[in-house]
């Protein structure tokens, strides 16, 4: 059973995955890092200073009544909130992370699968014939002739 064990794990496919799920949480994270200590700060000037992390409705007060200075301080406070201002920055890395698998895996590995396409189309389309055979005597002639070189016979 460990032999086998050992046999599923070395396997190319189960390597090659674990190594994509690492290098996809790391990915990850440096997106949300970007999104959230780049791209959103300036965004947030733009609209007159708003705060997406501090954007958040709350559904139920906490143990102290607001109101919260920050999330945090609701949370704090014990406050039920719905924080649709963390959604929006997640959903921003989102759209990023899928632009940039599009662009980086999907186009390239399309671009590939039509050259690839292409060719089998070329193999596949029969090359233009360059002899016939005679009508009358049955041998192998060009296709340019107009006489066969063998029985003398004129061709139409």
């Amino acid at each position: 059973m460990l032999k086998e064990f050992k046999t599923f794990i070395m396997r190319g496919n189960v390597v090659d995955l674990a190594v994509g799920i690492v290098i996809g949480a790391a990915f990850g994270a440096v997106i949300n890092s970007f999104v959230t200590d780049i791209l959103m700060p300036p965004i947030g000037m733009l609209l007159g200073g708003v705060d997406f992390t501090n954007m958040y409705a709350i559904l139920k007060e906490g143990a102290t009544s607001g109101p919260y200075d920050s999330l945090a301080a609701a949370q704090a406070a014990g406050a039920v909130t719905m924080n649709f201002g963390l959604f929006i920055n997640v959903l921003i890395s989102f759209i990023i992370v899928a632009a940039a698998i599009f662009f980086v895996v999907v186009k390239p590995l399309n671009m590939i699968a039509a050259k690839e396409a292409a060719k089998k189309a070329a193999a596949a389309t029969p090359a233009a014939a360059t002899t016939k055979d005679c009508p009358y005597c049955a041998t192998t002639i060009s296709v340019k002739a107009k006489r066969c070189p063998n029985c003398t016979s004129e061709l139409r």
